[in-house]
This record gives C-alpha cells, structure tokens and sequence, in this order.
C-alpha cells in the first residue's frame, strides 16, 4: 500500500513537470517565433492577464520589429506602461518620455508626459538620501504643467510638487540640526539661514529662527575670546531679529535666556581680556 501511494505521488509530480515544461516550452517557441502579428497580440493578451513580466520579454523584442509600422504607437504605450507595473521606474519614465516626444499629437501623449514625471517622484528616495531624483521630479512636473496648462492632472501634478518640495524642506531642516547636534555651531548657523531663505513659509521657520540663535551661541561660547564678543554680539542679533518676527513665540523666554546668557559672556570676555592686556602692559614696564 505504501508502494502505490509513492508511485502515485511520483506520478503526480511527474504530470505536473510535464504540463509545466509543456507551457514554458510554448512561451519559448512563442517568444522566437517570427509571427510579429501572432507575438504582438499574445503580449497584449499577457499584459492585460497581468503578466507582465512574460509581456515585457515580448515587447522588448517587438520594439525593435515595429518601428516604422502603424502598431508602433500602440506598442511603445503597452512597453512604457508594462515596466510601470512592473516597478521598473527608471525604464518607464524613458519610455513613456520617448512616447510623448515621438507622438506629440496623440490622445495618450498628455497622458505619458505626466506618467513620465510620475516616475520621477516614485523615484524620489526617503528625505535623509541624495535628492537628485528629487529636483528632477520637481521640474518633470514643472514642465508638464506649463505644457498641458488646462489638463484635468494640473491639480494632482501640483500636490507631487508640493510634496517633493516638503521632502526637500524637511531634508534642510534635518542637515541644519544634524550640524547642531554634532557640535558644527557655525555649519548650524549657516544651514538654518538658508533653509529659512530656501523655504520661507516652512513649518519649522520659527524653530529654525530659535536653533539659530542657540547655535550662533554656542559658536561664540566655544570660540577663541578674542572672538568671542563679536560673535556673542551677532547671537543678540539673531535675537532680535528673531522676537521681531516671532513676539509671541513659544520660545521666547529660552531665546531671552540665551540672550542674557551672551550679554554675560561679552561682559565675562571683555574681563579676561583686561587681564590679558594688563599683564601684558606690566610685562612690557618691567623689560
């Protein structure tokens, strides 16, 4: 009894290699055929059972047959959207641009230029990553609207542009901190006045504005004292220009403290320095 139940086992795993191998024999003999026509439709039927991956073998080789013939713009509209499902962003951006580029007159070419752009921002990586694909995807988006002014995508395409605009914002935000946080003070200082001047209306302008402050701050309070009263100078000036903007804000009486904290060290400063320079006058008097 054991025999059979192995025998039948076996047997069954041998039909189902024989019906796999059969159908992946048929794809392979479809896919060298030189029956474009009977290839062409078989890659359409692939494509709408969702097989992309079989379907994209078959329009890969079909590009190149159908150049020049009527089929083509319907061929390069499957190719383009068959990497697009299948997540192959780079490729489909190319080829859905190739599309609109070589028929700018057709119906679905409004439609391949945004599709173009979208892969751009479906590229775009995490805020904390090289923003290339970022700044690209911005002026892809740019242009489609300045293209297509009236096309129902305007508002979705200008949604993909503030997004990839907060990403780029939050990225400023994030290196100016990063700065702080590991001690950069003047690397800080500088990155929060211009993220502030790249991105006016961010949401973290008035954080930004304090973090300035501190850092300038902090930049005096650890440099040289020679320097230090210029530099606790300009942190008073980031005060003010800060409560002029901000009267109200929540960080007011941590931005006083600083305040006052610099108008010490200034006074502390010029102390030392008194010092420095009468033992140095003294020294001169006795030579």
């Amino acid at each position: 009894m054991f025999k059979n139940k192995s025998l039948a086992i076996l047997s069954f795993i041998l039909l189902i290699t024989i019906v796999f191998t059969g159908c992946k024999s048929k794809f392979e003999k479809l896919r060298l055929s030189t029956d474009v026509t009977k290839k062409y439709q078989a890659a359409i039927k692939l494509y709408n059972n969702k097989d992309y991956s079989k379907a994209l073998i078959l329009f890969d080789d079909l590009a190149q047959r159908y150049r020049g013939r009527s089929e083509a713009e319907d061929l390069s509209y499957y190719h383009a959207y068959t990497n697009y499902k299948l997540k192959d962003y780079l490729t489909a951006r190319y080829l859905f641009k190739s599309f609109a580029d070589t028929y700018p007159s057709s119906a679905k070419a409004e439609e391949c230029r945004f599709l173009a752009s979208y892969c751009f921002y479906l590229d775009s990586p995490i805020f904390s990553l090289d923003q290339g694909n970022t700044y690209q995807a911005i002026e892809s988006l740019q242009l489609f609207i300045n293209l297509y002014p009236n096309s129902e995508r305007i508002t979705e395409a200008s949604k993909l542009i503030q997004d990839l605009r907060d990403k780029l914002e939050h990225k400023s935000y994030a290196n100016a901190k990063l700065f702080l946080d590991i001690g950069d003070y003047q690397a800080a200082v500088i990155a929060f006045r211009n993220s502030e001047k790249d991105f006016p209306d961010t949401k973290y302008a008035e954080e930004m504005g304090f973090l300035a402050i501190k850092s300038q701050y902090l930049y005096a309070k650890n440099s040289l004292e020679i320097k230090q009263e210029d530099r606790y100078n300009e942190a008073i000036q980031e005060y003010e220009r800060f409560v002029e903007k901000y009267p109200k804000s929540q960080y007011i009486d941590e931005a006083e403290k600083i305040k006052q904290d610099a108008l010490s060290g200034i006074e502390e400063t010029n102390k030392i320095l008194a010092q420095y320079s009468g033992i140095k006058t003294e020294k001169k008097d006795e030579q």
